[in-house]
């Protein structure tokens, strides 16, 4: 039976955490979630592909905003939606499930389980409620907080990231209300879906790129047994109604120790016990 596994922000950009890649031992019989900030630029994305696919039985990719960079290598004329589709298609042309394809159903010993990776972005209503929308990224650089994505990260077509992020929610909404209500559901994104969990208390004032309230109480209203982020870079599992909220987050070579190797920090998905009720 199966096992799910689960990673995000693996920043291959960085030598050390490359390196360290090649010697992730094999799970051949397991599940393998990549919840995003796998790399920045296409190439390095897909030799994590090439070098993952074998390992596992099934790798789930969903997208952070570090893939969506447009950086100096980047395809030319590749940015926002384009970019994210021409990642999308290096995916699956190594066999990887991401937010476009339908949702696999994935059979564990209590049951069904149904695997929704979401790429939802963020619209900057993480923040205090007197900050003003055109006030935060302001408010946010008083303590020096600013995020690469003001300036690597576009929304083409889009006239910006709200309504980038307003319409994959939308999308992503209506796909989890087609499915069974009954059947559970393991949601996947790179940022935390709720407000309560982007906590940074070495950067307080980074949450406004860390998710969107539209997603508060998706546990709940899709029956949701576990939820998988990363982006935060703060390993740790939180529960809300019940629901096991879990970062997965490896990190910059800083904030792991590449003595244990990355299989250390592999998480395995806890899901909340069948039949439990979702407050």
């Amino acid at each position: 039976m199966s096992r799910v596994w689960a990673l995000s922000d693996l920043h291959l950009s960085h030598p050390g955490n490359r390196a360290a890649l090649e010697n992730l031992p094999a799970h051949p019989d397991d599940w393998l979630i990549l919840a995003g900030d796998v790399a920045h630029g296409a190439q390095r994305l897909e030799w994590c592909f090439a070098r993952l696919t074998p390992k596992f039985r099934q790798v789930v990719w969903v997208p952070g905003n570090h893939e969506l960079w447009t950086i100096p290598d980047a395809p030319p004329g590749l940015r926002g939606v384009a970019l994210y589709e021409h990642l999308v298609g290096i995916a699956r042309s190594h066999g990887v499930l991401t937010p476009e394809d339908p949702y696999p159903a994935l059979e564990l010993p209590d049951g069904p389980v149904l695997i929704a990776p979401l790429f939802l972005l963020y619209d900057y209503s993480f923040r205090p409620r007197h900050v003003r929308r055109d006030q935060v990224v302001r408010w946010a650089r008083e303590t020096g907080a600013v995020c690469a994505d003001e300036t690597l990260l576009h929304p083409d077509p889009w006239p910006d990231r709200d309504s980038w992020c307003a319409a994959r929610c939308e999308d992503a909404a209506a796909r989890l209300a087609s499915v069974p209500a009954d059947l559970p559901k393991l949601l996947v994104n790179h940022f935390p879906l709720e407000e309560e969990h982007a906590v940074l208390p070495q950067i307080p004032r980074f949450t406004p790129w860390c998710g969107t309230r539209r997603t508060r109480g998706w546990h709940r209203r899709f029956n949701a047994c576990a939820v998988v982020y990363g982006h935060l870079h703060i390993r740790d599992t939180h529960w809300l109604d019940g629901v096991p909220f879990q970062e997965v987050s490896l990190g910059y070579p800083r904030q792991w120790n590449r003595r244990r190797g990355i299989g250390a920090y592999l998480r395995e998905v806890t899901l909340a016990p069948r039949g439990a009720t979702v407050r």
